[in-house]
Parts: structure tokens; sequence; C-alpha cells
């Protein structure tokens, strides 16, 4: 696929996505969701890629729905999502529950870091809330924004910010639409970390890294599976599949792997083959 709106590259194990709009602040539109679907699916098949980063080029990560497919919505009086039927579904196929935008995240082999390197409003919020984890600039300007223009909250966002932030708080910033920091969403626990601009792809290059040398490519994929199905049952359900899960594990070589490193107190060296696979 020609990428227009996106930019992506791999090195080190880490497989980088841009939203690459930088003159419109890297304003959504249906272009850049067709990349962003067929990207991740790229990255997530790809063997040597262990941890998948988000960021946005230029200043902003992503203001939202580009103004101009605002206004054309508006005049038709309906939204057109302006994709092509058959879109890549990478993350489709783990859970049910999983097999929609932005919680397709949800189903990748593989853990995703948001990088919000600037603005992020409305569906760029969506994107970053559904990610694993969040690294920001300090300062930067967040918003659901959907209730100042007559809509309602978009992409799961109503399901995502109360797990993230407590169902207080979201509601504060989901019915106010109002705009707050990424200072403020560290507070609210909506940000893991704040970091320097200049070092922020960096210091999540530097996390993704720790995390493909001290933990299993399997052991990342299902933990991950676990957390999001875990999202939807009861303890009893998650603490059978659990126990199911671990003795499949202990059948698998880095299992062993694993247990060798530790006695004998070195980096353990992983089956660089676990790191894609299927369901």
């Amino acid at each position: 696929m020609e990428l227009k709106a996106t930019r992506m590259e791999k090195a080190e194990g880490v497989g980088t996505l841009w939203l690459h709009r930088p003159a419109r602040m890297n304003a959504w539109t249906g272009r850049m969701h067709t990349e962003y679907r067929w990207c991740l699916a790229q990255l997530d098949a790809d063997a040597e890629v262990g941890v998948i980063v988000i960021t946005g080029a230029g200043r902003g990560f992503c203001v939202g729905g580009d103004a101009q497919a605002l206004v054309g919505h508006a005049e038709r009086g309906r939204y057109d999502p302006g994709v092509p039927a058959q879109l890549a579904q990478p993350g489709f196929g783990v859970a049910p529950e999983f097999d929609a935008v932005f919680a397709c995240h949800f189903g990748l082999s593989k853990p995703v870091i948001a990088a919000i390197n600037g603005p992020a409003a409305g569906v760029g919020l969506a994107l970053a809330c559904f990610t694993d984890l969040r690294f920001a600039v300090p300062g930067a300007k967040l918003s659901t924004a959907h209730g100042k223009l007559n809509l309602p909250a978009e992409y799961g966002l109503s399901w995502m910010l109360p797990r993230l932030a407590g169902l207080g708080r979201a509601n504060d910033l989901l019915l106010t639409s109002r705009v707050f920091t990424t200072d403020e969403a560290h507070r609210l626990g909506i940000v893991n970390e704040l970091v320097a601009p200049e070092k922020l792809l960096g210091r999540v290059r530097d996390y993704a890294a720790n995390l493909m040398e001290s933990v299993s490519p399997n052991s990342l994929k299902q933990t991950r599976w676990q957390i999001y199905r875990d999202l939807h049952r009861n303890a009893a359900a998650a603490v059978r599949s659990s126990e199911a899960l671990v003795d499949e594990m202990m059948g698998e070589p880095d299992y062993a792997e694993g247990v060798a490193a530790f006695l004998e107190k070195r980096p353990p060296r992983w089956t660089v083959a676990n790191r894609a696979g299927s369901p």
C-alpha cells in the first residue's frame, strides 16, 4: 500500500507507526484510518517486531477528525467514514469483544505503546487510550471533544476512560468535553509517564527494548490477552483461564529458558519465532 497519511519504520525490534499529516496536526481521515489498519497488520505479523509504538509527526499526535471531513458529514447529515469496504483486520479473531476499531489493539500479538508528542482530541484521544501504555510530553492539550459537536463519546471512550481514570473523573472529561493537559492526565492515571519532547521517542524505545529483553514474547502476548479478556469476565473465569495457560506455557521452550536464565543470573535468550503468532 502507498502510504500518504502514515509512515512506519522498524529498528531493533521496535516498529514505529507515525500518524503523518503534520500540516494538519495529524487530523484523522478515512485515508489515515485505512493506512493505520494496514500498517498495524504489517507490524503485528512481522516476526522481527516485538513492540509497536504509535506517535504523531510534527507538533501533534492527532487533533481529531479532519475539519473538511466534519463539514462533509454536516452537509450530508450522516457519518461517512470514507474508507473502503474491505479494511485490514489486525487483532481481529482473538475474541469477539475485540473485533472493532481500536478495540482491535487488544487482539494484537505484541504490546502497543503511544508516544503522545502533542495535542490529542476525539478519535486521537480514543486511539491513545486503547493502547497498552501512554508516554507523553508535558503540557500537551487533550480533549474528548465530542460534546461541542453534538456527538456521543467516540470509539469506545465511554468504556475505556472510566477504566483508566475511574468513573467520576471520566464523567468530568466525557460530559464537559473540556480541554485538559497531559499533566492532568498523568495525575489521573491516563498517562503512564511524562517525558521531555526531545527524549520522548528514545524513552519509549528504551522501555520497549527492556520489555523484549526481560519478558518472553509469548508471555507478553498471552498476558495482554488475559488483561483485556478479563475486563469482560468474572474472577473465577480469569483464575481458571490463567491456570490452563500456566499448564500450557510450562511446556514451551521459553519456560525452560526463563528458568535457566534465572538460575544462571544472565539475560534470557527468547525464541524469536514467538514474537508473531496466531490466537
